[in-house]
């Protein structure tokens, strides 16, 4: 069981990226948990927030016993009622806001899109490039890329958007400052969806995309200053900042990407005005599904728009075997003084569980390149939904196992 120094100072820090597995006692009762009217929101009772307060009391206290230093509360408030689960990051915001419906349409079958130069969109999930290319795999259900089945469908939008989530995020919050108190730690992190994330489904209000996200960033304001005011740490979740790259078709010029991105990262950041850096996270990545990734965007071509968001903190993949390369991009990009990288260092992509020495090398590539003190060791992307429990428990051992080892090393 690895000790946690006294002095965060003289020290890797280490975290994850949000979602670790639920118990399965959690899973079960969320799939026995019956819907509101609307179809997708789902009904919470008094028995069901004792059983969720213990979860989260749980899992602060064992993440505590391994060595992590930067908790959270794995996303325990998000609703998972299947052990493979990759949406439920996303869709528990869908619960939280008004101006939502069940129409049938999403992003798995609204029309196919053909983008053309200076006109990018996306297509539906179908026709994500790498999808197509490997076509066979995907509809292989013996392949193990299934991302399994969200506890909610998702809605579209047929309305102006507004958020009601205060009860939920509250809930959020005092389970986790409860299980912090209790296993010691003065903080933590609570992650919540970027607006660029949440604008990804079908919408027959708004008159355009701008007009759209930016409606989103409105609404998701609440929760990040909700979870700020708690004394705690938001993590802005955005995988589409990379990820959307692979549902253009055909693949887009840099340039034209780059544009379209762009919007994405400036109604964050009109999001999280006036809020403190030092409680922001932001979390990037090229989506969690274990497939081929081959038509992954590179790192190098959108490492400067992550930069440009206001956050202290950058989470992003760097230990799975298509980005493990690309922490050379710190060779040529300077960290802005005072900012803080959170790499992943073990992977959700594999169940073969990282060496503790491995743990160390890949910390000390990052170190090496922004200051030991830039660096806080994390996970690829949540781990829960994705991997076994019990092989989620062992990697976060051996991240804190090898970031003692590093620490003794750099310091």
């Amino acid at each position: 069981m690895p000790a946690v120094s006294q002095d965060p100072a003289q020290q890797i820090l280490t975290s994850h990226a949000g979602s670790l597995p639920r118990t399965p006692e959690l899973i079960e009762a969320n799939a026995a948990r019956e819907f509101e009217e609307d179809g997708f929101t789902l009904k919470r009772t008094e028995e069901f927030e004792r059983l969720l307060a213990d979860a989260v009391k749980d899992l602060v206290a064992r993440q505590k016993a391994q060595g992590i230093t930067v908790p959270g509360d794995g996303e325990f408030g998000k609703a998972m009622s299947s052990p493979v689960d990759y949406g439920a990051w996303w869709s528990y915001i869908f619960q939280r806001v008004e101006g939502l419906e069940l129409t049938g349409e999403d992003m798995f079958n609204w029309p196919h899109y053909e983008s053309r130069p200076g006109d990018v969109k996306l297509t539906n999930m179908l026709n994500r490039r790498d999808w197509v290319k490997f076509s066979e795999a995907y509809s292989d259900p013996s392949s193990g890329i299934s991302t399994g089945k969200t506890a909610t469908d998702f809605p579209a939008i047929t309305g102006p958007l507004k958020y009601k989530g205060r009860e939920q995020i509250q809930q959020d919050v005092q389970n986790f400052r409860a299980a912090l108190d209790a296993a010691g730690y003065e903080t933590g992190f609570i992650t919540s969806l970027a607006p660029g994330c949440a604008g990804r489904i079908a919408d027959s209000y708004y008159s355009s995309e701008e007009e759209r996200i930016y409606a989103w960033a409105d609404a998701l304001r609440e929760e990040y200053k909700a979870i700020i005011d708690a004394g705690l740490i938001v993590q802005l979740d955005d995988p589409s900042i990379a990820e959307n790259w692979d549902q253009i078709s055909p693949e887009p010029s840099v340039e034209d990407y780059r544009k379209f991105t762009q919007l994405r990262i400036e109604a964050a950041n009109y999001a999280l005005r006036d809020l403190p850096e030092e409680q922001i996270r932001f979390h990037l990545c090229w989506g969690s599904w274990h497939g081929p990734h081959t038509t992954d965007i590179e790192f190098k071509h959108i490492v400067d728009l992550m930069l440009q968001v206001n956050a202290k903190y950058y989470s992003f993949e760097a230990a799975n075997v298509r980005h493990e390369h690309e922490y050379t991009v710190w060779e040529d990009v300077k960290l802005p003084e005072g900012k803080v990288i959170v790499p992943g260092i073990v992977s959700h992509a594999t169940n073969v569980v990282e060496h503790p020495e491995l743990v160390a090398q890949r910390i000390t590539r990052f170190a090496e390149r922004v200051g030991k003190e830039n660096v806080i060791a994390a996970t690829d992307c949540g781990l829960g939904g994705r991997i076994h429990r019990q092989i989620a428990d062992a990697k976060l051992v051996a991240l804190g196992e090898g970031a003692e080892l590093a620490t003794a090393r750099l310091w």
